[in-house]
Parts: C-alpha cells; structure tokens; sequence
C-alpha cells in the first residue's frame, strides 16, 4: 500500500530555489516522495509567505483529512522577518500543530533553520541580528523535538552544508542540490524509524543558467525582499542598535573580569 505524506509550511517547503524547466516546484518533498518503496500519495499544502499561524489554521486542515502516515511540518522563516516575531507565539503554534497530528497517528518530521549568516552577504552586525533570530526559532524546533519525541533534522550538520553550490541565487532557500540533501538526509531519519525507503540518489543538476537565476532574482528576489524590508528594516534597525550596545556590554564586561584578575 502506498504511504500517504503530507508536507506543510512555507517556502523552503513548497521548493522554491528547484523548479524544474515548465516552473513546477520539486524539492526536498518530491525527492523524499520518490523513494518510498511501497509507493507514495504525495500532497503538498504549503505556500511561499505562509506563517506558522497559517499552517495551525488553514493547511493543517487538508492534511487531516487525509490521515497521512508521515506529515513534515517546515515553517517559521517568514515568521521571524516580521517585526512583531514572537518565539512564544511560533511554538504555541507548532505545538499545536504536532500535538494534532501525534493524535491522529501521524509521524511528524521537521527541520532546523539552517544558519543564513555564513552564506549572505549583509553587514556583520545585521548576520548577528539574523542569526539571533534564526536561533530562537531553532530554540523553538529542539523544544517541540524533546517535547514530543519527535524527528528533527539538524540542518546545520549535515557536511558543506553552507557551501554556496547547494543555494538558490537568493541565498534564502536551497538549490536543487541543497534540497537532494535534506531528502537524503530526512530519508536516513525515516529509514531508522523503521520506514521501507531508499535514500535518494545524488543532487541533481540545476536546469538553469546563472544568467537565468539572475533575471529570476531581479523579478521575483528583489521585490520580494524590498518587501519584507519594509516591515523589517525598521525592526532590524532598532535590533542591531541593541546589539551594538550589547557587545559594548559584553566588551565592558570582560574588562572588569580581566581587571579583577589583575588587582
């Protein structure tokens, strides 16, 4: 019997950074769909924008009613580029979200963050705000993980992950080779849970040009980020201040411990 897998969340769900040459999203999920032994009904209800409240509300909704046996859950990158972020309300959400399908029988499997501030080119200082950021929505995952025993992808050590080859032009979502390597990864998670699968075999080949990642970018990257810059340049302004003044703190700090040391 083929198994039911669902996928849930935002971009980095959808596929976005692997569209195959007619523009349809591929992507960790349909890799990961390609290799189950028995077959697989393969639904993916994620949208590029969507929240982790959208998620809870709306497409949890059109999982349920399918009664997947295995349903990824990958929001909470767009929820941290809002200026009104708040790690409490990502994980009322997501336990809300986990608690539902653990309910139902569902094996639920997300994935951590991966760290943007090795791979973007930005300001130190703004890497700092991002990455703190990006932490707390981790911080989120790993709770929800113990919380409810359930399959966590540490993104961050999967090897050369950061390495440039394997991001879309954005630098925001993975390329074709980064999401081949979250399907295998993933798929080494299932296979020890005891799930028939194969591991996917090598990345693919990206099917477009730099050139014609360039014009993508200036399509559809640019308005996209200018966009979010307008509800987040304000916040993230206000956030590098803080940081600025905290790494003032923790200089003035060190310097009084060395000084005790020295009296």
């Amino acid at each position: 019997m083929p198994i039911t897998f669902t996928v849930l969340g935002d971009s980095a769900a959808f596929g976005t950074g692997d569209m195959d040459r007619d523009g349809n999203p591929r992507g960790w999920g349909f890799y990961l769909s390609q290799v189950f032994r028995d077959g697989c009904d393969y639904f993916n209800f994620s949208r590029p924008g969507a929240k982790s409240a959208e998620v809870r509300d709306h497409q949890l909704k059109k999982a349920l009613a399918l009664q997947p046996e295995i349903c990824a859950v990958i929001v909470g990158g767009n929820d941290m580029l809002r200026n009104g972020f708040d790690p409490k309300d990502l994980y009322a959400n997501l336990h809300d979200i986990t608690a539902t399908l653990l309910k139902q029988g569902s094996h639920v499997l997300m994935i951590e963050l991966h760290d943007p501030g090795q791979i973007l080119r930005v300001p130190k200082l703004l890497k700092r705000v991002i990455r703190r950021r990006v932490n707390a929505v981790n911080s989120v995952y790993h709770r929800i993980s113990r919380e409810f025993d359930i399959q966590l992808i540490a993104t961050r050590k999967i090897p050369h992950v950061h390495d440039l080859q394997n991001w879309h032009i954005d630098r925001m979502h993975p390329g074709p080779h980064g999401h081949k390597l979250l399907a295998q990864e993933m798929a080494r998670g299932l296979r020890a849970q005891g799930f028939d699968i194969e591991i996917p075999s090598d990345p693919v080949d990206d099917p477009y040009s730099r050139s014609e990642k360039i014009w993508w970018l200036l399509c559809k990257g640019t308005p996209w980020f200018l966009k979010r810059s307008v509800d987040l340049l304000p916040v993230a302004i206000f956030l590098m201040a803080l940081e600025s003044l905290r790494i003032a703190v923790e200089g003035l700090r060190s310097l009084v411990i060395s000084g005790k040391k020295w009296s």
